[in-house]
């Protein structure tokens, strides 16, 4: 099993991998979803819906700097 740093960068790098194509939804849903695969990255559902409330404003405003730093964000 990846540490949580190793498994975080790899939820990064698959998300940059959607950004790069100008795919913002599904960078988002990629952070989402692997994010959700280790124990030490997974959060409570409240916490990561307040998250991806803030991804999805910034995909409809189409901001993808915002995206991008969202994706940067995590620690």
């Amino acid at each position: 099993m990846r540490t949580r740093e190793e498994h975080l960068e790899w939820c990064k790098e698959r998300a940059r991998e959607y950004l790069d194509r100008g795919d913002l939804a599904n960078a988002v849903a990629s952070m989402g979803s692997d994010m959700d695969k280790h124990p030490e990255t997974r959060m409570a559902g409240e916490k990561m819906g307040m998250l991806m409330y803030v991804a999805m404003i910034r995909i409809t405003e189409g901001d993808v700097r915002g995206v991008r730093e969202w994706v940067e964000g995590f620690r």
